[in-house]
């Protein structure tokens, strides 16, 4: 099974938190980091990460294109090419990883408006009947 993609992330960020990640993005400039903030900039490096593998993947592709002569000088931009693409993916499945971690880890709570009424407290049991001081035989 694939990683799951940023979008699929922001997805999971906008229903936990309840709101469209740009409402969320633009509420994180006017409060102190938090779990918010850190998961947002996890959404980010893992969008940049994607986008870093497609576009290495379009250069090797388009380098080992089989009409083209590979000469000396573009097996460097090759292997280039693919350090780079594969520090991408490393980067990818570590955001990934770390995104779904705290993702996992975090439930989203009830609006208070929703909540269910608070419960009765609980009867007081009986009294216990007084011991007379008498003593059966």
């Amino acid at each position: 099974m694939p990683p799951p993609t940023s979008t699929e992330i922001a997805g999971r960020i906008e229903d936990l938190y309840g709101a469209p990640l740009a409402d969320l993005e633009a509420c994180v400039q006017d409060q102190p980091p938090g779990m918010l903030a850190a998961l947002l900039g996890m959404h980010t490096d893992l969008a940049l990460a994607e986008r870093s593998i497609t576009f290495h993947r379009d250069q090797l592709a388009r380098l080992l294109n089989p009409e083209r002569q590979i000469d000396r000088h573009e097996v460097s931009h090759l292997l280039d090419g693919a350090r780079r693409l594969a520090e991408a993916v490393a980067a990818r499945d570590a955001q990934t990883k770390s995104a779904l971690a705290v993702l996992q880890s975090l439930t989203r709570t009830p609006d208070p408006a929703a909540s269910p009424p608070a419960s009765t407290p609980p009867v007081p049991a009986p009294p216990r009947p007084a011991q007379s001081p008498a003593r059966s035989r």
